[in-house]
């Protein structure tokens, strides 16, 4: 595993429970602005690491749950959020903009 997966699954493993963030806000905090989709291979990886990483919590700019057929079933995803007291319609996150962790801000990056 990478350095910068190892990056990746230190932001992911913050973000609170019934919070999400997207791939290119994690890649901005990481100065990779253009990075969203090695983030989202990093997540894809993750669940083959040996510490949990919350991969379910990351979804993509619009709020849509883009990497749900990474997870073993079609609902599992959603049912991981949903279980956060996230609501999901349609594989879309209602109210993204609420629920929406910035880790730039968050993890008062400079």
């Amino acid at each position: 595993m990478s350095d910068l997966y190892d990056q990746i699954y230190d932001i992911v493993r913050q973000i609170p429970p019934g919070r999400v963030t997207s791939y290119g806000a994690i890649a901005r905090c990481l100065g990779t602005k253009s990075g969203a989709r090695m983030v989202g291979w990093a997540m894809n990886a993750s669940h083959s690491t040996e510490n949990w990483v919350p991969a379910h919590r990351v979804v993509n700019r619009n709020g849509m749950l883009s990497g749900k057929h990474h997870f073993g079933g079609s609902t599992v995803m959603e049912d991981l959020l949903k279980s956060e007291g996230i609501d999901v319609v349609n594989d879309q996150i209602v109210d993204f903009r609420k629920h929406f962790w910035d880790p730039f801000v968050e993890l008062e990056i400079k």
